[in-house]
């Protein structure tokens, strides 16, 4: 069984749609931040109140332009593909620009696109597929290093926190992969394991397979999902969990939120170590030796002193590396890690 792997022409046209807000668009941000060399701009449809901060480009804007790929940049609620969003997705297909998409409703499960795309001669690449042969998840001990990032809850920057400390590493010239479990990874980085896709028995087993048997002194920097404190999404957190066997794990949380995201007055977050209690409990059901190596904190909310001064509470109290993966990156992070995991 191999990973999911894709191929995206370049350049990019990001579809962000209608979206409501910022946080919904965070596909098209996230490759707008980690690849901006292949993204010649973006589509929005009435209403949208995201923006990428890229060119406005409509469909025959776009196609001037020589975009190769369209690709759904919106994590919609409940991964769906609304009918609004078809007819200028089929414009770009009918005149050959690929559509890529993680949505779980499938590109190849809307007819009118099959039928631009085949007029076109363009594909339509569903990100959101698992590979075939995904086994069950067994526990046994592999070789190698593995950190996983893990939140507070959805959408607070576990994935930027996997590829800066990634990235880190390689400019150590430390031997490391990123692993991409969700669909903006699995575009930014080409492969990887849309893991929320998986079925549940196999979710373990899936995350086995994305992070296999490697030398002793190279890391996999795993891309968490979801949180094991959500309700919403707890049961992809756990499967991950477990089929990762992480040596470390690094909480990721925002600083701007106090309640669960979408549960607002209903789920409030806890205090980082209980947080952090609760994942460690699970992870050590298949590592007993996993330990918590830092915070990683999207301050985004914060100038630039209230960063400072919050990062500095957080590891006064704590006694780890806190960090902005962005606004500071994740070097100390990654000198605990290279001390603490041997």
């Amino acid at each position: 069984m191999t990973m999911k792997k894709i191929e995206l022409r370049a350049p990019y046209l990001l579809f962000i749609a209608d979206v409501g807000d910022q946080g919904h668009a965070k596909t098209g941000h996230g490759i707008a931040f980690w690849r901006p060399q292949l993204c010649a701009g973006q589509m929005r449809l009435p209403g949208c109140r995201a923006d990428l901060g890229l060119p406005e480009l409509d469909v025959a804007a776009a196609i001037a332009a020589g975009v190769g790929t369209v690709i759904i940049g919106v994590a919609s609620t409940g991964g769906i593909l609304p009918d609004t969003w078809v007819p200028p997705l089929a414009a770009l297909a009918r005149a050959g620009v690929d559509v890529a998409g993680g949505t779980h409703v499938k590109l190849a499960d809307k007819p009118v696109l099959v039928a631009a795309a085949r007029e076109g001669g363009a594909r339509l690449i569903d990100v959101r597929v698992p590979p075939q042969g995904i086994q069950v998840g067994r526990g046994n001990k592999r070789s190698g290093k593995r950190v996983l990032m893990v939140g507070t809850d959805c959408a607070v920057g576990k994935k930027y926190s996997a590829l800066a400390l990634h990235r880190e590493f390689v400019q150590r010239g430390i031997k490391a992969d990123f692993r991409a479990t969700g669909q903006t990874g699995i575009m930014i980085a080409g492969e990887g394991m849309p893991i929320d896709a998986v079925v549940a028995d196999f979710i373990s087993g899936a995350a086995e397979a994305l992070s296999p048997d490697n030398d002793n002194d190279h890391w996999d920097v795993i891309e968490g999902q979801g949180s094991l404190l959500h309700p919403s999404y707890a049961g992809v957190s756990l499967g991950l969990l477990h089929g990762s066997q992480p040596d470390a794990v690094v909480l990721c949380h925002d600083a701007g939120r106090d309640d669960l995201l979408g549960l607002e007055g209903i789920f409030p977050i806890p205090p980082l170590d209980e947080a952090i209690d609760i994942v460690l409990t699970s992870a050590r059901v298949t590592n007993p030796a996993c330990i918590w190596a830092g915070i990683s904190v999207n301050t985004a909310s914060l100038d630039e002193q209230q960063r400072r001064d919050y990062l500095a509470d957080l590891a006064g109290k704590y006694g780890l590396p806190c960090v902005d993966p962005v606004a500071i990156g994740m070097t100390d992070i990654a000198d605990y890690l290279l001390e603490h995991v041997q």
